[in-house]
């Protein structure tokens, strides 16, 4: 089958490390089950691994990608409604519950241990297959599995804000940036947004955001819960914005991770940090019904068709100025 794969590991140069060509099937594994690929997107995860962060040399060639949207090959006799046919999205963390893995297996995400989904076909834990979505297409649904999964459980986990609240989005431009202002808007808060650029604000007030201030601008008050994922360039205002006993949710740092930790403004006003790395399972399943009861979708960038185009949907990546999920059609 044809997969894009790491097929070495490059920290100076990960494009460098890209491949796309032929792979072996995956082969049949108990109580897992199969999808053939119709839809993925590109994730920095994918970068950080060609580049050697989570994945050893020793581990490729290596199939890249944490989500998909697709077909299921078979039915799964466990899971109601989900046979041979069926439209589904896939959940990336292999080893949170035992399931289709050894129990106490580590905590994986796919193309970490396990064969990711950037191929014509992969295979995932059964209870890792859900419906998609009946209102998205299925470049919007490849989106979910990583950037939503991960906005959603950012705001409504981490966060722990509620309806009426305040939060402020960094960096309004990126997959989880977009997801964060649409889920939150629908939830009922007020959602301020920061970016360099003027378009880019102009996008996230057509959203939902209720307003737009270039990045570091001082707010007209302090908000209840900051969504981070911009990093060092960011964390200092983040800091600076988050009421006394608010809450800054991080899960990202793609401008550096080593900011001044303003340790005495964290502690004197209380301010909680609060990690996050995607989701848990039910967060997906309550993901997929908010999405498909709010009629939410998905910004997709840009969509390139077929695999062999995978080089220029990363280059499209690494170059940075996107406003939503770069996507790969199959």
């Amino acid at each position: 089958m044809k997969a894009v794969y790491a097929a070495a590991v490059n920290n100076d140069n990960p494009l460098s490390a890209l491949a796309v060509g032929d792979m072996p099937d995956p082969e049949p594994r108990p109580y897992w089950s199969k999808i053939s690929v119709k839809a993925v997107t590109v994730n920095h995860h994918d970068l950080w691994s060609l580049r050697g962060v989570g994945l050893a040399a020793e581990q490729t060639p290596m199939i890249l990608g944490t989500d998909a949207a697709g077909i299921l090959d078979e039915d799964i006799p466990v899971r109601h409604g989900l046979k041979a046919g069926s439209e589904v999205v896939l959940y990336t963390f292999v080893g949170t519950d035992g399931a289709g893995v050894m129990p106490g297996e580590r905590r994986t995400i796919l193309s970490e241990k396990y064969a990711g989904t950037m191929a014509d076909r992969t295979q995932v834990p059964s209870a890792n297959v859900f419906a998609k979505p009946s209102n998205l297409t299925m470049v919007e649904a490849a989106a979910l599995g990583t950037s939503w999964l991960t906005a959603y459980s950012l705001v409504f986990t981490a966060a722990g804000v509620k309806p009426g609240d305040t939060i402020l989005v960094q960096g309004a431009g990126g997959g989880v940036s977009t997801a964060a202002i649409q889920l939150a808007h629908a939830a009922g808060l007020e959602v301020f947004v920061t970016s360099r650029s003027a378009d880019k604000r102009e996008k996230a007030l057509a959203l939902g955001a209720d307003a737009a201030f270039e990045t570091g601008a001082r707010l007209p008050r302090k908000v209840d819960a900051v969504i981070e994922s911009v990093g060092a360039a960011t964390w200092s205002h983040s800091v600076k914005s988050v009421r006394p006993g608010g809450t800054i949710a991080i899960c990202g740092a793609t401008t550096g991770d080593q900011p001044g930790a303003e340790l005495t403004r964290v502690f004197f006003q209380d301010i909680r940090v609060q990690g996050n790395t995607m989701g848990s399972r039910e967060d997906f399943a309550r993901l997929l019904r908010f999405v498909e009861h709010a009629d939410l979708h998905p910004v997709v960038d840009s969509t390139f068709d077929g695999l062999e185009s995978a080089p220029e949907a990363f280059a499209r990546v690494v170059g940075g100025d996107i406003f939503g999920k770069v996507a790969i059609s199959l």
